[in-house]
């Protein structure tokens, strides 16, 4: 079991940043890729960015070049920083890891005013 911790969302203006933080515990040696998606109120969740444990990374095309992701193995913790937001940004972003299965952490609620 990978027990997920998110922190750092909270209410933002428009172009502002937050930084988002996931720290991993539990069974962590098997852990591989993490990262993060969201989800807004009547939508799916979505991607946001992946990281893989060598620090190849994947974004979704709506996040490149305001967002990046990043990780600290030996802290077992993920981090994605948030730049140049916007309202559409608005969700509750959740952690995820893969070992065998997929773990997802409780959310962190990410709100943008314009």
């Amino acid at each position: 079991q990978v027990q997920l911790v998110e922190s750092g969302g909270g209410l933002v203006q428009a172009g502002g940043s937050l930084r988002l933080s996931c720290a991993a515990s539990g069974s962590i040696f098997g852990i591989s890729t993490m990262g993060w998606f969201r989800q807004a109120p009547g939508k799916q969740r979505e991607l946001v960015a992946t990281i893989t444990s060598d620090g190849y990374t994947n974004y979704a095309d709506s996040v490149k070049g305001r967002f990046t992701i990043s990780r600290d193995n030996a802290k077992n913790t993920v981090y994605v920083q948030m730049n140049s937001l916007k309202p559409e940004d608005t969700a509750v972003y959740y952690c995820w890891c893969m070992t065998s299965r997929n773990y997802w952490g409780q959310g962190t609620q990410v709100t943008v005013s314009s």
